[in-house]
């Protein structure tokens, strides 16, 4: 993941590269890539399902100061923070990209939005991947990756017709998680998810 992040993050342009140098020459075949001019969408520029991906693996090797960098480079939003940079992004800064051009003279300009793949992939990696929440056997499970100043954050998670209301405690214990339900302790730090239509109060420390 080092040579991801040192070749292929270009953080001058805050974008993540698919693949650098770009193609230029198409022998021998590299596919269908080769109908991208160079830097743009897979042929070198930013394919965000990649970026989002390569985001995830480093959340994955619990390196919660990269994943989080990371985000915010392919956040959009951040796009839109001057009017210089709206110039640049050229785009929509409330939607997902699929891919940010990589070479001059429209590096950091926005391709194909509207395009709910990769804003599928950065919805799960924000949920999964950062905050830590994922849904098995009607268990709410939580394996966060925060920043370490990071004193707590709040989801409410409805599960079919019950809302649970829930207070995550990063950093705050010495290895054994813990949470309590309306007020009664239980082993964490995953939450038993129920069906009774009434909205719950949950902490968990981990």
């Amino acid at each position: 993941m080092d040579a991801v992040d040192r070749e292929l993050v270009r953080r001058e342009g805050a974008l993540i590269q698919l693949l650098d140098p770009p193609f230029g020459q198409f022998e021998p075949n590299p596919g269908y890539i080769k109908g991208y001019l160079r830097g743009v969408r897979e042929n070198g520029g930013q394919y965000t399902h990649a970026a989002v991906w390569a985001a995830m693996a480093f959340a994955a090797l619990g390196n919660a100061e990269r994943a989080w960098q990371l985000c915010k480079m392919i956040n959009p939003i951040n796009r839109a923070a001057s009017v210089d940079a709206i110039a640049v992004y050229k785009t929509e800064p409330y939607v997902l990209a699929s891919d940010v051009y990589a070479l001059a003279p429209h590096v950091g300009r926005g391709g194909w939005t509207w395009y709910t793949g990769s804003a599928g992939w950065m919805y799960q990696f924000i949920v999964e991947s950062l905050l830590g929440l994922r849904l098995e056997a009607e268990q709410l499970h939580f394996a966060p990756c925060v920043p370490a100043d990071w004193k707590s954050f709040e989801v409410i998670y409805r599960y079919r017709k019950t809302d649970y209301h829930i207070t995550v405690l990063p950093h705050t214990t010495d290895g054994n998680a813990r949470l309590t339900i309306d007020g009664i302790e239980r082993p964490g730090p995953a939450i038993p998810l129920v069906d009774d239509r009434h909205a719950h109060s949950v902490e968990v420390w981990i």
